[in-house]
């Protein structure tokens, strides 16, 4: 099945991200530990994540040219964040420094049994962007905006901006914010967790949860993730249902999987797939970034995801 849209041609970008970029501190223990309990860990380290910030560095890696807008603090932890996106590739124009704030932290606990992790996170306030200070500029030179609505208002302002330029307008999205209504209508590509249509919608049964966004939105592609068991999406009025890919040498980490998941899918819509092989081409991406501990570090190269997706 094709996309039901096409791209605007002639754009400096092929992809511009406004929203959340952190840096994660990501501790490896045996297992979970129970409440009240001690557990030796068995590593720990400093990497760079945040959805959007690692969406835009595995498209870059992929060979796409792309662009975030989004806010660090003034000191060695934001350094070290945008150092990491600008040794991807990516522009940074639109990203910032503020003074006085701290970059978004997340402390992540990852089960070495099963690579599966518990987050723990934290915005500075100060990183909040008003309508008024949203780089609205950014969005018209680009074929695919992608956000995430934490500062929703701004989030809206930046997605009409870019439909009116053209822009395929995508989302990322997994917990509820005030004036989500007010974006969600403005969105081309809605993909979540599997478990965030039923807070939206109030159904359970995935197809019909499904449906009903669709419905009640008007978004031209609905669509969840489903983990290891791969993914579930909603075109037109079909459900395309794409299964996983089994991690090389076995899951270490599921942090990022889901912004994995995204690059995959977009690469696949900027480089004329079908939805079915772009979302074939999102489990195998979400696949080889579980190789390694931290969002980022085992996103494919243009040649891994070649050999992944073709074997």
């Amino acid at each position: 099945m094709n996309f039901p849209f096409n791209l605007p041609q002639n754009k400096e970008f092929d992809a511009v991200g406004f929203g959340t970029n952190a840096v994660d501190y990501l501790i490896v223990v045996p297992e979970y530990p129970a409440f009240n309990s001690k557990v030796e860990l068995d590593n720990y380290t400093q990497l760079a994540g945040g959805e959007i910030a690692s969406t835009m560095a595995g498209l870059a890696r992929l060979g796409m040219k792309t662009s975030y807008a989004g806010r660090f603090g003034k000191e060695p932890t934001g350094d070290f964040g945008m150092k990491s996106l600008r040794d991807e590739g990516v522009d940074l124009t639109f990203a910032e420094q503020i003074e006085g704030a701290q970059t978004q932290i997340a402390f992540i606990v990852i089960d070495k049994r099963n690579g599966e992790r518990t987050i723990i996170w934290k915005r500075d306030e100060k990183l909040h962007y008003t309508p008024e200070e949203a780089p609205v500029e950014m969005v018209r030179s680009t074929k695919i905006f992608h956000a995430t609505p934490h500062d929703t208002a701004a989030c809206v302002k930046m997605a009409r901006e870019a439909k009116k330029h053209g822009a395929i307008v995508s989302i990322d999205v997994d917990n509820l914010f005030e004036g989500l209504d007010e974006m969600i209508p403005l969105i081309d590509i809605f993909l979540s967790s599997s478990d965030f249509p039923e807070k939206l919608v109030g159904t359970n049964d995935r197809r019909d949860s499904l449906r009903e966004i669709k419905r009640r939105y008007g978004c031209a592609i609905v669509g969840m993730t489903l983990g290891d068991s791969g993914s579930l999406i909603l075109c037109g009025d079909r459900f395309i249902e794409t299964k996983g890919y089994d991690v090389p040498g076995g899951c270490r980490d599921t942090t990022g999987a889901g912004d994995a998941f995204r690059v995959g899918f977009l690469y696949g819509l900027l480089t004329g797939e079908t939805v079915e092989t772009a979302a074939e081409m999102a489990n195998a991406v979400a696949a080889l970034k579980c190789r390694t501990v931290g969002a980022r570090t085992s996103l494919p190269d243009l040649a891994e995801l070649h050999s992944m997706f073709v074997s």
